[in-house]
């Protein structure tokens, strides 16, 4: 067994290191996920379905116009895309999981809505200039995005907005932030939500305090004694580290809301702000 390399991996690394695998585009743990995503009763990958509508509610509410044209990043199998689709709007979702585009395109055809469904790394979008009176990105995903990312996708959005166009999206705010670390944990399967074959799962997380980022980190261990590392940094923002940035790219008239979620635990309620910026002066 490599000792040495999982010691090494173990050790708190320095900030923003990467990892040796990516969850995402992993054909095993993307259909795990989509499960996930398809359970209504749970807070995980999505929010409970009732936690959904509503927040489609708050977030057509919150925007001025009728018939808009709606950009849904990171849309997994459409469940927010479905609701506003439903709603009137025209929208087009973005995700890089094929089983969540695949699931999301059938879905999208059977109930005859119109949604374009784009398999595609947000990050690399090439999209035509001022499409959307709406962009949103829900389920605190811009805080999993490294600060180079974060820039490279705020750049993408104001390109795609129309003059005077809304972004929404939410964020994990800084709430009792040293509670959010996971204790050392881990797990033996025949198979499981990692691999489809035996594995050892060592789980772990590390607070980086000055910079407010959690990094969750698993590191996998197969028969074959194969070693995957994944890591997740995950950031906490106040109000003013928001507008800072929203403020560089050009966004004004920054407006914050932790009002948005049912409570519940460290990752609902008023521990998640929402933020709506719009595209212009």
């Amino acid at each position: 067994m490599k000792i040495e390399e999982i010691i090494n991996n173990s050790s708190k690394p320095e900030l923003y290191k990467k990892g040796s695998s990516v969850m995402w585009t992993d054909s095993h743990i993307s259909k795990q996920l989509l499960d996930v995503h398809l359970n209504t009763e749970i807070d995980l990958a999505s929010r409970k379905t009732t936690t959904i509508k509503s927040t489609v509610k708050w977030i057509l509410d919150h925007s001025d116009l009728r018939n808009l044209n709606i950009l849904d990043l990171g849309c997994g199998p459409g469940l927010y895309s479905e609701i506003l689709a439903k709603e009137g709007h025209k929208v087009t979702g973005v995700d890089f999981s094929s089983h969540s585009i695949k699931y999301a395109k059938e879905e999208a055809e059977k109930k005859n809505l119109d949604i374009t469904y784009l398999k595609a790394n947000y990050l690399d979008l090439d999209l035509e200039e001022n499409t959307f009176d709406l962009v949103i990105l829900i389920y605190t995903d811009f805080g999993v995005l490294l600060p180079s990312e974060r820039n490279q996708l705020l750049k993408i959005i104001k390109k795609v907005l129309k003059p005077e166009g809304t972004f929404i999206f939410d964020v994990l705010n800084g709430k009792s932030i040293e509670s959010k670390t996971s204790p050392k944990s881990w797990e033996v399967s025949e198979q499981g939500f990692w691999k489809d074959k035996p594995y050892l799962a060592l789980s772990d997380s590390y607070l980086y305090e000055e910079e407010k980022v959690i990094l969750y980190q698993h590191i996998l261990l197969d028969e074959q004694e194969n070693i995957d590392v994944y890591r997740f940094w995950t950031h906490f923002f106040s109000h003013s580290d928001l507008s800072e940035i929203l403020n560089v790219h050009g966004f004004s008239n920054i407006n914050f809301y932790e009002d948005v979620l049912q409570k519940g635990d460290l990752w609902s309620g008023e521990n998640v702000t929402f933020c709506k910026a719009f595209n212009g002066k």
